[in-house]
């Protein structure tokens, strides 16, 4: 069967991977001269399995004037909201008085990120992929002491899923990351063990390359316009060429994994995808001191900011920004960032000659990724991963090819149904 997939960022370049292991003849089309260099790009660089949850999150909905009011605040918000973002945020307060849905949908989450992790596993067994991987865990600081009691519910969830954590003291965490010997507050941490690290974009490369060679199209600087279908089936893709030239490439079946971009191929057969377009920034800089860095993953909840080791370069990311497709960088975000970083690790690296970037992560408004079939017999979805693309893709590209092939899904995916924001 010749399956395309729109989008080759890392949750299309795995979905392909997924479908040739299955001995389907695969065609990426993406939008850039890459693979991965959109969302993929510069995000925090963490695989984060354990930590994944929804966006509409009862207990943030409260802190969100004051984070979007305070100068180093992790939320932010353009001024005059758009009418996309207005309605994207009453969304989101709709699903988050939603009563019990936020642990249901956080359940969910997590039990997909247990699977991603086992596929990323057998991945990088199956692959030879170079991209500063590891899975050395990830440390969540806590800088109060009601942050580390509200660590404790967490730790007994992650328990009860069989996900490996620990509540840890300020001294265990130095001893963990003996870089950190900044002034920033420090109660204690939790530990989320056999979280992973890696570079999502170089992941995302490297594993085009690799498909390119089992017999995958790539087939880059190409726009998919529009699906051509009748009211059963989608028969081709209008796709526009490089040179401005138009073709229908033919297909049996498509699987949609365009981000922020998913909708406008979807709305004009019926099925309204809510993808918000949350913007993050980055800093990416050589270490001069590795000692002196984070040997994984740290989620500095003082700034929130998340600092992760690169083998000998640091990437810091932080803030969720509510802007549409603004891709301004201000400078008081990046030195929110650094200032997290100098905190944290002191003399690591010199952050003003960082290289800087901004990004959208798919968002959706309850926060869980759309994953399963579309409103044709032979349309599917693996998007809207939010700012867990990077954690989730293996494992929804292993489920949605189950999907497609008829099997049963390795998880449940009632929360990720595609259609649940029109129910």
């Amino acid at each position: 069967m010749h399956i395309a997939v729109v989008g080759g960022g890392v949750v299309g370049m795995t979905t392909a991977y997924e479908l040739n292991r299955r001995g389907h003849q695969v065609t990426v089309l993406e939008r850039h001269s890459m693979a991965g260099n959109e969302t993929s790009k510069a995000n925090a660089a963490q695989r984060s399995y354990g930590v994944v949850y929804p966006w509409a999150d009862p207990a943030i909905v409260f802190k969100a004037i004051p984070w979007i009011l305070k100068q180093d605040g992790p939320l932010k918000l353009r001024f005059p909201p758009s009418v996309e973002t207005l309605k994207f945020m009453f969304a989101t307060l709709r699903y988050a008085w939603s009563p019990g849905l936020f642990g249901l949908n956080r359940r969910a989450m997590l039990r997909l990120g247990i699977h991603s992790r086992e596929r990323f596993l057998a991945l990088e067994k199956e692959l030879d992929l170079s991209f500063d991987g590891d899975h050395q865990g990830l440390l969540h600081l806590a800088s109060t002491p009601e942050a580390l009691e509200g660590y404790r519910t967490t730790h007994e969830l992650l328990n009860e899923l069989g996900i490996p954590s620990r509540l840890l003291t300020p001294e265990q965490v130095r001893d963990a990351e003996p870089g950190m010997v900044g002034n920033g507050p420090l109660y204690g941490a939790l530990s989320y063990d056999t979280d992973g690290t890696g570079d999502c974009h170089k992941f995302s490369q490297e594993l085009a390359k690799a498909c390119q060679a089992k017999g995958i199209v790539v087939r880059y600087n190409v726009e998919a316009e529009k699906l051509i279908a009748d009211d059963q089936r989608v028969s081709a893709i209008s796709v526009r060429n490089s040179d401005g030239v138009m073709e229908a490439l033919e297909v049996d079946a498509v699987v949609i994994s365009a981000g922020c971009w998913s909708n406008h191929l979807v709305q004009p057969l019926g099925l309204e995808l809510p993808i918000y377009p949350v913007k993050g920034y980055s800093l990416t800089v050589p270490m001069k001191d590795p000692e002196r860095g984070p040997a994984s993953t740290i989620h500095d909840d003082n700034y929130k900011v998340v600092s992760t080791r690169l083998g000998n370069r640091l990437r810091a990311t932080g803030f969720v920004e509510l802007a549409d497709f603004n891709r301004d960088i201000p400078e008081a975000r990046l030195a929110t960032i650094r200032k997290s970083v100098e905190s944290r690790f002191p003399g690591c690296a010199d952050l003003d000659a960082a290289e800087t970037w901004s990004g959208f992560r798919p968002m959706t408004p309850d926060g869980p990724a759309i994953i399963g079939r579309g409103p044709r017999d032979n349309l599917y979805l693996n998007t809207g991963h939010g700012t867990f693309g990077w954690t989730l893709s293996a494992g929804s590209a292993d489920v949605i090819a189950q999907v497609i092939e008829g099997e049963e899904p390795a998880i449940s995916l009632d929360a990720f149904r595609p259609g649940r924001f029109q129910e």
